[in-house]
């Protein structure tokens, strides 16, 4: 019995020295504070509390994830700036005789990820995502749609802000 269980402590003792991360590398060491200003809405979709709500998103995700402190820019090592660039609500199951069965609400939102410390950009892209709603459930079908795809869409800056390295 002892042979059976020896080696395999000795594998479990030996890695428990190695850090391992699902998420990919950590944050650069000399980047501990973070500022995300409220987004701008150029996105001309005039939807109800999509900026605010977008934002503050946002803001609670890195809170949540507890990588930075959050900070305002005048203090901060590092900013995430975010443009919403566009919002479509758009027909995404037709059924036979053309009435739409599902709509698909789309947000996109240009990120630039900025290391004040050493004065250089880390990133700048553009995330999209979506969120599914029936047509008969009109309005609020809608706002549903709108929060899933904001949640996917400040999950993703999250992800690509704190391992995307």
């Amino acid at each position: 019995m002892f042979l059976v269980i020896a080696p395999i402590f000795v594998i479990f003792a030996g890695c428990a020295g190695c850090p391992y991360s699902f998420t990919g590398a950590s944050v650069p060491p000399h980047l501990k504070s973070l500022a995300v200003p409220f987004a701008e809405d150029k996105s001309g979709s005039a939807e109800p509390g999509l900026r605010e709500n977008f934002s503050t998103g946002l803001l609670n995700k890195f809170i949540e994830d507890n990588s930075f402190t959050i900070t305002d820019r005048t203090q901060a090592d590092a900013v995430v700036e975010c443009v919403i660039t566009q919002f479509t609500d758009a027909p995404a199951v037709v059924n036979p005789g053309e009435s739409v069965a599902a709509r698909r609400v789309t947000i996109s939102v240009q990120v630039r990820y900025r290391d004040l410390v050493k004065k250089i950009t880390i990133y700048e892209k553009q995330f999209s995502n979506y969120g599914d709603y029936a047509s008969a459930d009109g309005v609020a079908g809608k706002s549903s749609a709108i929060e899933t795809a904001l949640d996917r869409i400040t999950d993703d800056i999250l992800l690509e802000t704190v391992s995307g390295w």
